[in-house]
């Protein structure tokens, strides 16, 4: 299934798979141009126009561009809901939006539904009406999703439907040795090789891995920079929560240091300036340019754990169903013998029970609240 698993830069060419539908694309840069603009009573100059061009590049950074091309296919399929039902998505309208999100739920009745038979998870549903609420602001518009019409069908989707999320399979230290055992000895490998190893010891979500620079400012698109220090490498990063810094200090032995992988990567493969994962040319002799889509992080877990026969006991489709790259944070939660407020501060997590989830194995019932209240 991922024989001859291609690597996915950032930036595919035109007409590549990465290119979404014009319908259904990114149009968040359409919208920044539409809503970021001089007031019509206001004469241009070239002064308020360099301005403005500031603000909609400011506009544009308000979420990461996954979440922008995400929203942009949220309001693109309830915009074509509607048409297909005779409706118009403008004005906003609590009570569209209310039958929006019920037929995402349990699709049917006489019109020929856009979800198909298979209906959309509670997590689903919540996350396109992010969507509609963004789509709605960029016009210029609010929608109120504690409308009675809204919130009402929400909460008994949720009281319904909701069922506790399912979980990807955490990758431990051993099934990690494994994955790496199947790494080829070759620039692609020795790239590989330090993706597995900082997004584990980091616990980073894999759009974090690859938005790394080599070193602060290098590119307008990086969301962090890296520092090889004595001791490990420094990683200070902008995620979900902020900027943090995460530590990510050297290991016992060569073969599973991540430094030492990610010195070997940068050496061979000359990196000084720029994105820190980049695609490999096709012979694999050299680096380019272009920097890895965080599909790429998805792939090779997925691949390596294939190869490295984790989990032998299921089918092949349903073991790679199981492995994604939340398995390499969850692996380093599940794994660490530490107290639970460093895993907290290594993973960004602004609560501890965020990070509870994550654990996937844990020294359960150590406090005994019960005998220590006398029963």
């Amino acid at each position: 299934m991922l024989d001859g698993m291609e690597e996915t830069p950032v930036k595919s060419p035109s007409g590549s798979p990465e290119r979404p539908d014009r319908d259904e694309g990114d149009d968040s840069a359409d919208m920044a141009r539409d809503t970021i603009a001089l007031p019509s009573h206001v004469a241009g100059s070239g002064t308020l126009d360099r301005l403005v061009e500031t603000a909609r590049d400011y506009a544009r950074q308000a979420a990461s561009e996954n979440t922008l091309k995400a929203y942009a296919k949220d309001w693109a399929h309830f915009a074509r809901w509607c048409r297909m039902r005779g409706a118009d998505p403008l004005p906003s309208s609590p009570q569209l939006i209310g039958l929006y999100i019920a037929d995402l739920a349990a699709p049917g009745g006489k019109a020929p539904s856009l979800s198909g038979s298979r209906p959309l998870s509670v997590a689903s549903i919540e996350r396109r009406l992010s969507g509609l609420a963004w789509g709605y602001a960029q016009r210029g518009q609010r929608m109120d999703r504690k409308d009675r019409h809204i919130a009402s069908v929400l909460a008994g989707i949720r009281r319904k439907h909701a069922r506790p999320p399912v979980q990807k399979e955490a990758i431990l230290p051993e099934d990690l040795r494994d994955m790496l055992a199947t790494l080829p000895h070759d620039l692609r490998g020795l790239r590989d090789r330090a993706i597995l190893l900082i997004g584990f010891s980091g616990g980073l979500r894999r759009s974090e891995i690859v938005s790394l620079d080599h070193g602060k400012d290098d590119t307008p698109d990086s969301s962090g920079w890296v520092e090889i220090l004595e001791d490990g490498v420094l990683i200070t990063l902008r995620g979900k929560t902020g900027w943090r810094e995460v530590e990510i200090a050297r290991g016992s032995s060569d073969q599973t240091c991540p430094v030492h992988a990610l010195t070997q990567w940068l050496h061979y493969a000359k990196i000084e300036f720029g994105p820190l994962f980049v695609a490999v040319s096709r012979n694999g002799l050299k680096a380019t340019p272009e920097r890895l889509s965080d599909k790429h992080v998805a792939r090779l877990i997925k691949s390596c754990a294939r190869d490295a026969g984790l989990r032998p006991d299921l089918p092949e489709k349903e073991r790679l169903a199981l492995f994604s790259g939340h398995s390499l944070r969850a692996g380093l939660a599940s794994s660490a013998e530490v107290e639970e407020r460093h895993v907290q501060r290594q993973l960004g997590h602004a609560s501890i029970e965020m990070t509870r989830r994550y654990q996937r194995r844990r020294d359960r019932f150590r406090v005994n609240l019960t005998k220590a209240a006398g029963l």
